[in-house]
């Protein structure tokens, strides 16, 4: 049995400049944790492949395509692939979300 704790998963260097640590990499699917601190977001951008994220803790809000929604802890969200995204916490505590993509993508995710 493999297991990981978040505080000790890898964390990924992206160009959003937030806490991003890999929790779970196989040829199959992916997972990420994400946790923005009060005023962090991330930058507009496409993933690949689909994605479902699940809110963990805290209140974001999370802009997929046209779409602005307030999203609280035990969300799930539905992201389509190629469709533009990102998450914003405009809250005074930390926002988490776990992130899933299946399948695991091929090509880089692209920030606009």
């Amino acid at each position: 049995m493999k297991t990981t704790k978040v505080s000790e998963a890898q964390r990924v260097e992206t160009p959003h400049g937030v806490d991003v640590r890999k929790l779970y990499d196989t040829e199959h699917a992916q997972t990420m944790h994400i946790t923005l601190k009060p005023g962090e977001s991330l930058k507009r951008h496409v993933t690949p492949v689909d994605v479902f994220f699940y809110v963990l803790e805290g209140e974001g809000v999370v802009e997929i395509g046209d779409e602005e929604q307030t999203v609280t802890r035990d969300t799930i969200i539905d992201s389509p692939a190629k469709i533009p995204h990102c998450w914003y916490n405009r809250s005074k505590e930390n926002f988490r979300v776990l992130v899933v993509k299946v399948p695991r993508p091929q090509n880089q995710t692209k920030v606009l």
